[in-house]
């Protein structure tokens, strides 16, 4: 089975800051070495986890020590209350019955 690298951060942001946080999540250019990037909103608006599938750990730690991904960051702050972030490694579970597409 495919190895997968990911990267997952889970934000608690102000309340009614969730388009502000989406605009400055974004990045100016696709980060290199980035294949997938995610993002998935709680009911309630105010906690966003974003999950980023890389090509390597490496490939993950250079742009998480870029100027982009500092400036990125620096935009989001205003709006977050709390963070949480971990970098994994892993690969789809074999779930029986088939894929649900």
């Amino acid at each position: 089975m495919e190895e997968h690298f990911v990267w997952v951060t889970t934000r608690r942001i102000q309340p009614g800051t969730l388009e502000d946080v989406e605009r400055a999540w974004r990045p100016a250019t696709r980060p290199q070495g980035m294949r997938r990037a995610f993002a998935y909103w709680s009911e309630e608006g105010d906690e966003i986890t974003g999950v980023s599938f890389w090509d390597s750990k490496e490939a993950c730690d250079s742009w998480r020590a870029s100027e982009s991904e500092l400036r990125r960051r620096a935009a989001m702050a205003p709006y977050v209350v709390a963070e949480r972030e971990d970098f994994c490694r892993g690969r789809e579970l074999g779930i029986p019955g088939g894929t649900p597409d």
